[in-house]
């Protein structure tokens, strides 16, 4: 399938992987509708993307944790267009601290921006995309196969995005449509950055050595090629792979290795 003239819906388009897929996205001659919280950085990149690849971009303000929001940015992408071949469930945020300490408000906005924030807009983009046979598609996370330490809340949230996608791609298995999950293992984004701590506030520092990450520019390389062959899960990187295998197959091998990993961190949760 190619990517020319398609409309395509992205959340969190502002920065990191979201911004990346825009850019990705336009390469390959699709329109595009952009949904984020910082406006005036979305009109930037809308107003960037327009002029270097000659597409066109539509910036919407949009939280994703309001249903408003949500029926808005669809609602304005299908009046612009007058159609949505693609929405890429993109917008995320992360966390950085153990359960014990956590606020139990932190696990409840993961939840409100990772996977409500999909729910919402899958469901005023479904009877759109149902018309064109296009795709749904969630930026999960490695961290969705696999609970990670000092990640209660992000792992729960991408834990229930893979099984509402499950459900999804099952439920519309004759209608044409492509249901994809894309996994990318630890990514250079600003996700660490902004990783609530345990009272709410942003950590405002990574935690992992950011040079050995997959670059946000290949993650959506791999997420374009995967919609363009319709795939219908994407596992990126080795360790990504290795992670769920043996998972899988060795729970309590990786319970320790998992472990081992953590303790490497920069000022480490767990010891």
């Amino acid at each position: 399938m190619s990517l020319k003239d398609k409309v395509v819906v992205i959340t969190g388009a502002s920065s990191g992987i979201g911004k990346a897929l825009a850019e990705e996205m336009a390469k390959r001659g699709a329109n595009l509708v952009l949904g984020a919280r910082q406006y005036v950085t979305l009109c930037e990149i809308t107003a960037e993307l327009q002029q270097k690849y000659s597409v066109k971009a539509l910036a919407i303000q949009a939280d994703v944790t309001k249903k408003e929001d949500c029926k808005s940015l669809i609602d304005q992408a299908t009046l612009t267009f007058g159609k949505i071949d693609i929405l890429i469930n993109n917008a995320g945020l992360s966390m950085r601290a153990l359960f014990n300490d956590v606020d139990l408000a932190v696990l409840k906005n993961l939840m409100d921006v990772n996977f409500w924030g999909t729910v919402y807009c899958t469901k005023y983009a479904l009877p759109e995309i149902l018309k064109t046979g296009g795709s749904v598609v969630a930026v999960s996370s490695i961290a969705g196969y696999r609970g990670l330490p000092g990640r209660t809340g992000y792992s729960s949230s991408k834990f229930a995005m893979n099984g509402f996608m499950e459900c999804l791609r099952t439920e519309l298995l004759r209608t044409g449509v492509h249901v994809m999950v894309a996994c990318p293992g630890f990514t250079t984004s600003n996700i660490r950055v902004a990783a609530l701590s345990q009272d709410g506030n942003a950590h405002g520092e990574t935690s992992m050595e950011e040079g050995k990450m997959m670059s946000a520019e290949e993650v959506a390389q791999r997420i374009c090629d995967g919609i363009e062959q319709r795939k219908r899960t994407l596992v990126m990187t080795r360790q990504g792979k290795l992670a769920v295998w043996v998972n899988k197959l060795f729970p309590a091998f990786a319970d320790k290795k998992v472990f081992e990993l953590f303790t490497k961190e920069k000022n480490p949760l767990i010891k």
